[in-house]
């Protein structure tokens, strides 16, 4: 019965990042949320933001997913990097 449960996770879980526009990111280490630009956005139209006139254009991001938070969720510890040379 468990063992069936999980894709049924699984798939939830993916239609509910989908549907509220964040990218998932996973390793051993963690995992990682990010949010990113909505479609049906009036300001940006999906596109995250608009290029800013001028001699030097900058890209302004558009609040519709620059001001989203990012979630990190650490698994395990990342090792440290070793201060020797390998040989």
């Amino acid at each position: 019965m468990a063992a069936a449960a999980v894709p049924v996770a699984l798939a939830a879980a993916a239609a509910v990042l989908k549907a509220s526009r964040w990218q998932l990111y996973a390793d051993r280490h963690r995992i990682h949320f990010t949010p990113y630009p909505r479609r049906s956005c009036l300001d940006c139209r999906g596109e995250g933001g608009w290029w800013a006139g001028g001699p030097f254009p900058e890209m302004e991001a558009c609040g519709c997913w620059s001001e989203r938070r990012e979630l990190h969720i650490r698994l395990l510890p990342v090792p440290a990097w070793p201060d020797e040379p390998p040989f």
